[in-house]
């Protein structure tokens, strides 16, 4: 039988927060199975599954959505590198969206900053598709008006 693992063992070799393990598996994205004395105990393949979350939330996806792909693996299998190929497709074009969209915003930073008010009409940082505009001119969101 393959040893398992307790929570600071798989803490230290993942290096991830006691607190995070625990949520991730109120969330269903790893599991543990408790002893007599209501320890939990993890099987190895647990640090194959955290590296493959922590990689996916770096890139800004959602845990639901790691959960989901997650879920297509067969129970209690490991993530492979094939399958973290199958999911980081699955994720690109929403990435390139996002790179997309900080590139614009990058590059349209400095005239936002440069007006200095961050409420004119045309500001697409605090004020995107002139939606503001109906309620007129002048700082609208820190008035907090409808």
């Amino acid at each position: 039988m393959t040893k398992e693992l307790g929570v600071g063992e798989v803490s230290r070799r993942s290096g991830v927060a006691v607190s995070a393990l625990h949520f991730y598996e109120s969330r269903g994205l790893i599991q543990s199975r408790r002893t007599a004395g209501n320890q939990r105990r993890y099987r190895r393949d647990v640090l194959r599954r955290l590296a493959v979350i922590r990689a996916a939330q770096r890139l800004g996806i959602p845990l639901d959505e790691i959960f989901s792909a997650l879920a297509t693996l067969p129970e209690g299998r490991t993530p492979t590198r094939t399958d973290w190929i199958a999911f980081s497709a699955a994720w690109r074009s929403r990435l390139d969206q996002r790179i997309e969209a900080l590139i614009q915003l990058r590059d349209q930073l400095g005239g936002c900053i440069g007006c200095g008010c961050l409420s004119l009409k045309r500001c697409r940082l605090a004020n995107p598709d002139d939606l503001l505009a109906v309620h007129g001119s002048g700082p609208r969101r820190l008035l907090k008006e409808p």
